[in-house]
């Protein structure tokens, strides 16, 4: 059943077009990844699907009853309230209790754990986090969801995948995750010079159909080159035109000549910017840094080789960010020595940075400065290994028209500023790249243009980041942040250490389990004056079995609680189940302790 369709959409700010004819459509039960350049439209399109504004013309037409939830890229807080408060804010009283239970098991998957704190003494990372729960738990017909996936670890993207996969609404994203996309999409939309194009598959398919479409276009492209060729012979005999032929013939040229030829993304086709490297490169010399009692990192020695492709990964403050700040300079090591080379120029692109922040004393991007000039500020031109290029040049690689160049900063999207940030970092040549979380808020073609440029840098890559897809295109080898300042060295890119981790789970719990199984071999009771009734002696030897027989259940409960988070009737089955095998829980727990004294007392007579 049709959910929504847009007609004939059409929107734009000031001169910009950004909708021109647009037409969308979408069915029940459909999971819709909307891709595109930053600043196409991407996020306009989810703001006029949910009502938060108005196209210039066009109509767009919702079916009756349709329930919509929005987490917007920047969610907006009141101050003074509190994180389950916020949550449940808008739940039926009679609904809360039930809610509430849902609400905290998706808390605790993205790392949340007090429900209590105050929205006001969050990061950012944190309240896209709840903005995020809230969402989820609101009974919607379609979820609208603006990059669900920034700020989330891996462990966090990947239990998002499965809740998706299985929510039984419609879902619209924006992402730039391409595995994310994979898993849950079975419809990509590419928003694309005021069009939208819809590809019945998921992102692997998409690349394939594009790649089609662009051929059918060229193809087609070159039969009016040709058609044109012949028209304009013609003309150019001096054809008189006063005969209708004639004229048709002349109004048939001028229509070829001015229809809009296909406009085909350029490929990135740049040398490296770098400089040269010398012996020594960025040595890290038994380092360590503790905030507190809590240690980030502890002993980490790594020297980085010339052309080392290397990603750091590992949940959100587990001290990444604070290891790069390290090498930077910006913050200091406990102990251990960090060596930085005489010929290195490091090139660092920050997670956040706020336009207030300054980069040599000059404001980092000031929105009243044309973009080209804010290029030019860095350099004029720079120096690649295929010739000289300016910066209207590095502009138009790094996917800024001609006339976007000569726009003010304010007028682009955040992504576009990202993007400009990203070029502004490559131009200033440096041979060692520091990225931290590069992807969040980036375009796919825009990280498609920065990992086709990576694979032609001459210096080193240091990356922070969670994008799975982007680690496995552009690492060699990760170093994994795994607790208690220990970081481990895996080689490969992120799926090859995501293997080698599974494996050894699979090897733990089978350790684990046969473990358990000898030390719950039955002892032969030894004749006492003490000794277990028949009853105590049955109920001793399966108890642990029967606790961990609940403890199961009640973890499958929490899983079963996340599946079902729209359907009440089910939450409330759940939630009984869950108090009552709670209270079994309990029970058995006294009877455990019991048992275990009385058979520790029968032992020791």
């Amino acid at each position: 059943m049709n959910l929504l369709t847009i007609e004939d959409l059409n929107l734009a700010y000031s001169e910009r077009k950004l909708f021109e004819g647009a037409s969308f459509y979408m069915d029940e039960g459909e999971k819709v990844g909307v891709i595109g350049l930053n600043g196409a439209g991407k996020t306009t399109l989810l703001r006029v699907i949910s009502g938060m504004e108005k196209p210039d013309g066009g109509s767009v037409t919702i079916s009756n009853n349709t329930v919509i939830s929005m987490l917007p890229q920047q969610p907006v807080f009141c101050n003074g309230v509190r994180i389950l408060e916020y949550i449940l804010a808008e739940v039926p009283e009679e609904d809360k209790w039930t809610v509430g239970a849902q609400a905290k098991s998706m808390l605790n998957n993205l790392g949340i754990y007090d429900y209590d704190e105050m929205v006001d003494n969050l990061s950012g990372g944190q309240r896209k986090k709840i903005a995020l729960v809230k969402t989820l738990i609101s009974q919607s017909d379609l979820l609208i969801l603006d990059e669900p996936t920034n700020h989330l670890d891996n462990e966090m993207t990947q239990w998002l995948e499965i809740y998706l996969r299985e929510y039984k609404g419609a879902v619209l994203m924006v992402t730039h995750d391409r595995y994310f996309l994979d898993s849950v999409a079975n419809r990509i939309v590419e928003v694309d010079k005021g069009k939208i194009y819809s590809y019945k598959t998921n992102y692997s398919g998409y690349l394939a159909l594009k790649a089609e479409r662009e051929e059918m276009e060229l193809a087609t492209d070159a039969k009016k080159a040709n058609l044109l060729r012949n028209e304009l012979k013609w003309v150019m005999r001096g054809a008189k035109a006063r005969s209708t032929k004639q004229k048709a013939r002349l109004e048939r040229y001028e229509e070829l000549k001015n229809r809009k030829r296909p406009e085909i993304v350029k490929e990135l086709e740049m040398g490296s910017l770098s400089q040269r490297l010398g012996r020594t490169t960025v040595e890290l010399d038994c380092i360590n840094k503790s905030f507190g009692s809590r240690q980030l990192i502890k002993d980490f020695t790594y020297i980085f080789l010339k052309n080392d492709r290397v990603g750091f990964v590992g949940t959100n403050g587990c001290g990444k960010t604070t290891l790069m700040k390290m090498i930077l300079g910006e913050i200091k090591s406990d102990s251990g020595n960090v060596i930085i080379g005489q010929t290195v120029k490091i090139g660092y692109y920050a997670q956040e940075i706020s336009a207030d922040d300054k980069i040599d004393g000059i404001q980092y991007m000031n929105p009243e400065l044309k973009v080209i000039d804010y290029i030019r500020n860095t350099a004029e031109y720079v120096k690649t290994s295929d010739g000289e290029a300016s910066a209207s040049q590095m502009l138009e690689k790094f996917l800024f028209s001609p006339k976007q160049q000569y726009s003010l900063i304010k007028s682009l999207s955040g992504g576009e500023k990202r993007r400009l940030n990203l070029l502004r970092v490559l131009m200033e040549a440096p041979n060692v790249l520091i990225l931290d979380e590069p992807t969040n808020d980036l375009d796919i073609s825009t990280l498609q243009v920065l990992e086709s440029y990576l694979d032609t840098f001459e210096g080193i890559v240091i990356t922070v980041s969670h994008d799975r897809y982007f680690l496995d295109r552009t690492v060699n080898r990760i170093f994994a942040f795994e607790g208690d300042g220990r970081i481990r060295q895996y080689e490969g890119g992120y799926s090859d250490y995501a293997l080698v981790k599974s494996v050894e789970a699979e090897l733990q719990e089978k350790t684990e389990q046969k473990e358990y199984v000898i030390k719950e071999q039955p002892v032969k009771p030894r004749e006492h004056k003490l000794k277990f009734t028949y009853k105590e002696q049955q109920e001793y030897n399966t108890i642990e079995d029967d606790i961990q027989a609940i403890e199961d259940r009640l973890k499958e409960i929490d899983r079963e609680m996340s599946l079902n988070a729209r359907d009440f009737v089910k939450l409330n089955e759940l939630t009984k189940e869950q108090e009552e095998l709670n209270n079994q829980l309990e029970f058995k727990m006294e009877r455990w302790d019991y048992l275990m004294d009385l058979d520790e007392k029968i032992k020791n007579q």
